[in-house]
């Protein structure tokens, strides 16, 4: 996969930033302190050790589109049937939701 697509200079880093960017505001909108929480790629979003509970995931996603669509000019649906009907939940952790934004910037860069 490459590092780069091109949405405004979208890369992986970029996308990083949005993502932690969107799941800290979930965070700190269900409880003001966890604004002090390390968000990292390896950083848990669902399943066992998750840092989000259900509504803290879709809260993350609404705002992550929004972030995108604002900044970047993409617009992408990220939680549709197809994210999830992987066998690999592309929610699992902040760097499987980068990879899956890029793979979608992509794709529709190539539409």
């Amino acid at each position: 996969m490459t590092d780069q697509v091109d949405n405004n200079s979208l890369d992986r880093a970029a996308v990083i930033e949005i993502v932690v960017a969107g799941v800290r505001e979930a965070l700190v909108l269900a409880s003001p302190e966890a604004e002090t929480t390390e968000l990292t790629e390896e950083t848990r979003l669902i399943g066992a050790g998750a840092v989000l509970d259900s509504l803290g995931l879709v809260t993350a996603v609404l705002e992550i589109e929004q972030r995108l669509a604002d900044e970047h000019d993409l617009v992408v649906v990220l939680a549709d049937e197809r994210a999830m009907s992987q066998k690999h939940s592309p929610f699992r952790s902040v760097g499987a939701l980068t990879d899956y934004v890029l793979r979608l910037a992509a794709e529709n860069t190539h539409a």
